[in-house]
């Protein structure tokens, strides 16, 4: 069964609380949703392996450990995936960024693809497949699905909020994959929105609604 990791730095939950909060402007928002990207980085790149190394400090040489192993690949999930992304790559420069296009049917709930693009390598790098919200599970498992069909084997999911039915989805389906968020809350109404959440993310990031 995959790990979650409930990323519960207190940067990190001070900063999902102003998230949260219906009074954030767009701006401040946006801001605040690219700096947990950032904390939570941190987290989900800890067990990123490392080779030893030599360089040579102005004084003698020095033993030292870089990041070795697996390129790194981000995965946002179009629209409110790219809210994370900037925020991510201040940490890691050199990861290539894919996208996938899902949205969920207000009926029935359930994920439509619209659009993908890839890196050319794809199937060679540790995955962090973006979504801030894991509400029904739905959508992350079938990005998730789209690049195990592609032939993807490590992957990571990175939200910032999930509900515990989410979660369990993505568990059921996807037993191989760790989810790493800042927060699990309470369940999804009627609707299937996350209670109490923070709304609709992608409408909050760029101002639609």
């Amino acid at each position: 069964m995959g790990s979650l990791t409930i990323c519960d730095h207190p940067l990190i939950q001070h900063k999902l609380t102003y998230i949260r909060d219906l009074n954030t402007n767009t701006k401040d928002f946006r801001e605040l949703v690219d700096e947990v990207a950032t904390l939570m980085a941190y987290e989900i790149t800890r067990d990123v392996p490392l080779a030893d190394t030599q360089v040579q400090t102005p004084v003698a040489a020095a033993q030292g450990r870089i990041i070795s192993g697996r390129m790194l690949g981000l995965i946002p999930i179009l629209r409110a995936g790219l809210g994370m992304v900037d925020g991510i790559l201040k940490l890691l420069p050199a990861a290539k960024v894919g996208h996938i296009g899902l949205y969920r049917d207000p009926q029935t709930l359930k994920p439509v693809e619209y659009y993908v693009k890839l890196p050319t390598d794809v199937q060679e790098r540790l995955l962090i497949v973006i979504d801030p919200m894991l509400a029904t599970g739905g959508t992350a498992n079938a990005a998730i699905e789209l690049l195990k069909r592609r032939h993807c084997t490590q992957i990571k999911l990175m939200c910032l909020i999930a509900s515990p039915e989410g979660v369990a989805a993505v568990n059921a389906a996807h037993p191989d994959v760790d989810i790493f968020v800042a927060a699990v809350d309470e369940r999804l109404n009627e609707h299937g929105y996350i209670v109490p959440g923070l709304g609709d993310a992608g409408d909050r990031l760029f101002g639609t609604k």
